[in-house]
């Protein structure tokens, strides 16, 4: 995996993407992997009616980084991509990673994009699927049955159906989809705010690698599954880090946001070896999260204790 800085394109006539890392070494494109496309909780930073020095830093300097939660999938044998979460940040992300992948297929938007919930970071950039802005042609979307329900029966989201924007395929829990030859997906539910759909994780499964993605939960304790034990089934693990501690929500009701801490995650994962630590990339961060910043203290004791926090544009070779 490597941290990516830019992207360059069609240099002295060029049609091939290079890559930068920080240290400007030129990066191989891996046959099958995942692309960071956005590490940031559903409402994004800065946050609307945010008076906190960590949104009125950023409004008075922007950072092009701070996108909506996403993961991108990229298959260069069979030359397919596909999207995890339709984020309001969508166009952009979509944008990158076509750029990124450079199949030159003229596929503009992703084979497919799979959805965990319907709450407005995860789902609401299918938006611009409609006929105000692409009027896109069948786009596939994957859902489970709930969040497949809710988009063909409420509006403004049924007109997409209607029109055929999009193209729903459903899901199925713990059951595998195998989208090439050479990836899979199986999602699962997971506890979380089920106002409207249910809300999933999803394994993704590459030719040599497999990765956990669960960007939203609740309290670790109210899954009947063991988080520690998937883990150690996986090579990469995306999890929810909405909050790192209690100390940055004093003036909301915690019942109400029943995330789990990254410092209760980190507390969990005590007993799991340094390697099967390295594993975990903490995602899905606050605008309050101080582990926005990679500088921070509380990035820096995220790694001292073994872990690590997602970074925009970070790619993972599965």
């Amino acid at each position: 995996m490597t941290f990516l800085k830019g992207l360059y394109a069609s240099i002295l006539g060029c049609s091939i993407i290079c890559l930068l890392s920080i240290s400007g070494k030129l990066l191989q494109a891996q046959e099958v992997e995942l692309m960071i496309l956005g590490t940031v909780q559903d409402a994004g930073a800065p946050q609307v009616g945010c008076l906190k020095s960590c949104c009125l830093r950023l409004q008075n300097n922007p950072d092009s980084t701070l996108k909506v939660v996403s993961l991108g999938l990229i298959d260069r044998v069979n030359q397919e991509t596909y999207l995890f979460e339709a984020t309001p940040d969508f166009s952009s992300q979509t944008y990158l990673l076509n750029r990124y992948s450079n199949f030159g297929n003229g596929n503009f938007l992703p084979d497919g994009i799979f959805l965990t919930h319907a709450h407005i970071g995860h789902y609401t950039g299918l938006m611009y699927l409609g006929k105000e802005t692409l009027n896109a042609a069948k786009a596939t979307v994957f859902a489970m049955p709930k969040m497949k329900n809710y988009l063909e029966t409420n509006g403004p989201w049924s007109q997409l159906v209607t029109n055929q924007n999009i193209a729903i395929k459903p899901l199925s829990t713990n059951q595998k989809l195998s989208l090439t030859n050479k990836i899979a997906v199986i999602p699962f539910t997971v506890p979380h705010r089920d106002e409207f759909s249910e809300t999933v994780g999803y394994k993704i499964i590459g030719p040599n690698k497999s990765a956990l993605f669960i960007p939203d939960i609740d309290k670790w304790e109210k899954w009947e599954t063991d988080i520690t034990d998937l883990i150690k089934e996986v090579d990469y693990a995306f999890i929810d880090a909405t909050f790192y501690d209690a100390a940055e929500i004093n003036n909301r009701d915690i019942s109400e946001i029943p995330h789990p801490f990254v410092i209760e995650s980190m507390a969990l994962f005590q007993g799991l070896s340094d390697s099967q630590k390295a594993k975990v990339y903490f995602i899905h961060m606050n605008h309050t999260n101080p582990a926005l910043d990679a500088t921070s203290a509380a990035s820096i004791e995220i790694e001292k204790q073994g872990f690590n926090v997602a970074r925009y544009m970070q790619n993972f070779s599965l």
